[in-house]
């Protein structure tokens, strides 16, 4: 009998723990100071064009940052540029592989704090093989 109460226990901390982490990570105000002068947003449109080439193209992570679950996502290539690890840089020939995301204000909002913009990414304007200007998130 005691060894369900200590595995209740241990499955009821690890729940309280593993949501912790996932709100800290994904949804609190704390932990990022988002940037005083931020990559500027046009409120006016219904939806940003963002191209993604990292944990973001998962449909479950893309959930958890934006709280968002119909985000509407394609295939898409960003010619020009190279991965290196969780970055691109500029590279003549080559291609990066990625989703093609449309997200509203609220949603881009989080995906820069998720990327926290201004300590570790930035939001730059790019234009994809197909020729849809996106932003895109690069190192600092």
């Amino acid at each position: 009998m005691r060894w369900g109460i200590r595995l209740g226990i241990v499955l009821m901390l690890s729940t309280v723990v593993g949501g912790g982490y996932l709100w800290y990570t994904f949804r609190s105000p704390y932990g990022y100071e988002p940037p005083a002068s931020p990559p500027i947003v046009d409120t006016r449109l219904e939806r940003h064009a963002v191209f993604v080439y990292g944990t973001l193209r998962y449909d479950l992570i893309r959930w958890l940052v934006t709280g968002d679950i119909d985000i509407a996502s394609s295939h898409a290539t960003l010619k020009g540029y190279t991965r290196n690890d969780l970055d691109i840089s500029p590279r003549v020939g080559d291609t990066v592989e990625g989703e093609l995301l449309k997200v509203s204000t609220p949603a881009l909002q989080r995906l820069d704090r998720y990327e926290r913009i201004g300590a570790r990414y930035r939001r730059v304007n790019v234009r994809l093989e197909d020729g849809t200007s996106a932003w895109v998130y690069r190192r600092i």
